[in-house]
């Protein structure tokens, strides 16, 4: 008998009689390329551990919730559970435990290429392990057959006007995706709750595989000739695919993407794509519609258009400074930002109180491909600049850049200029984080969410008392 078919119970009572099983049990996952199978015996193990977590420490409290907290938008409660990935104000984001570095380092890449590909990631998010090449190959041919749009899907794109902004676009065919939600079909027919989780898986990788597809149908119409973007090769990265469907054939900028999509995947729970992901999802609404949500947040000017609106703000620095600037003109375009009662976009965070290592990785990359860019050099040199000024006003908690500082700047190299493109390509990569966690979240079968309001006069009642 194939060890993968050892009953999750039995695995519970190996673990329990032995400690070391577990280590033993863990490994065997490395050997199996089906995730979903590695998913069927993962999460027994999982339900478990929660059940007697909360069955010990149900009533312990973890924090405090004051009134500039409930005013502030509920910055530093916590009050999620987030499996997949935590923020840590010093160490910066941390998938399942590892490091951005981390990362590089241990997730396979392609053939040749140096950055991780986002396969890997998504394999980490969802098991908690690293994965094999295998694995990571098992997952790109996965997504590549499951890649295909309904009919219906690819008319609407085709027929939307270009003048609506791609996030609109987006979000529209990703709803629309709705009809093919296997969830959907088996609550409807009565699944049993524990069964949820499959659906969900199923509903994710489907919808993982399709993005690429339709974000490049809305790039192609919107901003070239409207022209197929052409098959899916089954051969290639989930990555790949995407930059050859876009119309980008430099290795360099396909290494950028896989780069790009691992780093925006996921960065905890409290933000508002994510948020809301898991909020509309814990009504139970299925991955489409909950990551459409998602999307929608994502395309607010505080959460997925700031990179945009730090390529602004460098082209009006570079318009009045150019490219033989020196520091104190920089100082001086930067004070007199902050003067008007604008702040230095790009830098500062609601939890980060160091660079962003998401900032760090791409400022490596452009160090290794682009050194030279006048773009990346002004960049570069505002970020000596930019720290101690913001430091000197006293006002900012974090001084130091964060991931949208950079971004931009090596999608401008290497071709795509088309700003309001730059928050789609945010969202392919988000729907890796938070479709993880929702699988994991109807696992553990997490209830619908619902905090308790209260009216400003009440509160101030509740506080006199």
């Amino acid at each position: 008998m194939s060890l993968f078919r050892i009953s999750s119970t039995k695995i519970l009572e190996l673990q329990k009689a032995c400690p070391t099983a577990s280590i033993l049990l863990r490994g065997l996952s490395a050997e199996q390329t089906n995730l979903k199978s590695v998913l069927q015996e993962k999460i027994p193990r999982e339900q478990e551990k929660i059940k007697e977590f909360r069955k010990k420490h149900g009533g312990t409290k973890v924090g405090e919730v004051t009134v500039d907290m409930m005013y502030g938008g509920m910055r530093g409660i916590k009050g999620l559970v987030w499996e997949t990935s935590v923020l840590d104000p010093d160490e910066g984001i941390r998938f399942r435990g590892l490091s951005i570095p981390e990362c590089q380092q241990q997730l396979p890449k392609a053939k040749g290429g140096e950055e991780p590909l986002p396969e890997g990631l998504f394999w980490l998010l969802v098991t908690g392990e690293i994965p094999t090449e295998a694995q990571v190959q098992a997952i790109s041919k996965e997504w590549a057959q499951r890649a295909e749009l309904p009919a219906h899907v690819v008319t609407m794109l085709n027929n939307m006007p270009s003048k609506l902004h791609p996030m609109s676009q987006f979000s529209a065919a990703v709803t629309a995706l709705n009809s093919e939600s296997t969830f959907a079909k088996a609550y409807s027919e009565g699944v049993h709750k524990s069964k949820y989780w499959e659906y969900v898986y199923e509903d994710s990788m489907n919808l993982i595989a399709k993005l690429p597809v339709i974000a490049a149908t809305i790039y192609r119409n919107t901003y070239r000739d409207g022209k197929g973007i052409g098959a899916i090769d089954d051969n290639k990265d989930w990555s790949a695919n995407y930059c050859t469907m876009l119309g980008f054939d430099d290795p360099k900028f396909t290494e950028l993407m896989r780069l790009y999509l691992t780093i925006h995947s996921d960065h905890e729970g409290g933000n508002v794509s994510a948020h809301t992901t898991h909020l509309v999802g814990s009504a139970l609404s299925d991955p489409y519609l909950s990551f459409a949500a998602g999307l929608n947040g994502l395309a607010g000017p505080l959460h997925g258009l700031a990179n945009q609106e730090v390529l602004v703000w460098l082209e009006k620095l570079r318009k009045q400074v150019g490219d033989n600037f020196t520091e104190d003109q920089l100082k001086e375009f930067i004070w007199k930002t902050l003067k008007s009662g604008q702040v230095v976009p790009g830098y500062g965070h609601a939890v980060l109180r160091k660079t962003d290592p998401r900032y760090t990785c791409q400022r490596e990359f452009a160090l290794k491909h682009l050194p030279n860019d006048p773009l990346f050099k002004l960049v570069a040199a505002v970020y000596k600049v930019v720290p101690p000024i913001l430091t000197e006003l006293g006002k900012v908690k974090n001084p130091w850049p964060n991931v949208d500082s950079h971004s931009g700047v090596l999608l401008q190299y290497y071709g795509l200029k088309e700003m309001n493109y730059y928050t789609v390509m945010f969202g392919v990569s988000r729907a890796l984080g938070v479709l993880a966690q929702l699988i994991w979240s109807r696992a553990l079968g997490l209830p619908i969410e619902r905090p308790k309001s209260l009216s400003t006069e009440l509160l101030i009642k509740q506080v006199g008392k």
